[in-house]
Order: C-alpha cells, then structure tokens, then sequence
C-alpha cells in the first residue's frame, strides 16, 4: 500500500498541476481576484448568483480592476406526465453568459458560459413544490458561481505565470 502511495505520488509530482492560488492572499492570482468587481444582476436569480459570487472572492478594500458582467437566463420546463396529464417532474435550468472586463481599457478579458441544472419532483403540495424549487434555484446559483470564479482562478493564474 505504500509502495502504491509513493509510486502515485511521484507520478503526480511530475504532472504539471501547479496551484491557482500559489502565493496565498498576496499572490498574483489572489490580487487579481480581489480586484473583481460584480455589478447588480437582475431578479433573485441574479441576487443569489452575485451573493454566491462575493462569498468566494477574496475581501478586497483596495480599487477594483476588472468587472464581472453576468446575464441570466432562468427557467422551468415540465416533463413526465402522468396518467392525469398532469406533469410529475419539472427541470430547472439557470445558464449563465459573463465577461470579465478590464476596467481601464474596456477589454472583455474572458466571455464565457456557465450551466446548471436540478430535477425537480412535483408533489401534491404547492407550498413543497414551490420550496424545492427554490432550493433548487439556490444550489443552482452556487454551482454557477463556483464555475464562474473556477474559470477566472484560471485566468488570474496565467496572467500571474506572464
């Protein structure tokens, strides 16, 4: 077992992965992200994705740099009927299109996607129904936002390397 350790770590030592945040909070990447600003997004999806997102950006008292333009598209679509026509599940998706923009120069620096999805089981109440979807809508937000500041690490890290 540890001859498998040892082995596996040796081949990961080799594999080129090399930390986003290298650095810690006055490393390159750290700075770049705590110079993002997000902007108000619309409706509550955008409240609770633009939430999502502060949470995971480094606290930043200095001037921001960069914007984080973020447009929504949230919506629900029914599938499996039942025997009443009635549906018995619903989909619930919330995509999302964003630029990192360049304060300064007004160069979109990344424009990119971001997508999530939640399955949702109609029951007979409309106040669990209405609950799940609104659950369903907050993990959504969570996921999106995680992807998106995933993608901008990666950003900030290239930029840092030169």
């Amino acid at each position: 077992m540890r001859r498998a350790a040892a082995l596996l770590l040796l081949l990961m030592a080799g594999c080129g992965l090399q930390p986003v945040y290298s650095g810690g909070s006055k490393g390159p990447g750290a700075t770049i992200l705590a110079g993002i600003d997000v902007p108000v997004i619309p409706e509550k999806s955008g409240y609770l994705v633009r939430q999502a997102l502060l949470d995971r950006l480094p606290d930043a008292s200095g001037e921001r740099h960069y914007r984080l333009i973020v447009k929504l598209d949230d919506s629900i679509s029914g599938f499996g009927v039942r025997g009443d026509d009635s549906i018995s599940r619903e989909r619930r998706q919330l995509r999302a299109r964003w630029q990192l923009v360049e304060d300064s120069t007004g160069a979109v620096l990344i424009d990119a996607a971001a997508r999530s999805d939640a399955g949702i089981d109609i029951v007979s109440s409309e106040y669990a129904v209405i609950a799940a979807e609104n659950a369903a809508l907050e993990r959504l937000s969570e996921d999106i936002a995680q992807q998106i500041i995933a993608r901008v690490a990666l950003f900030a890290r290239s930029e840092a390397a030169g």
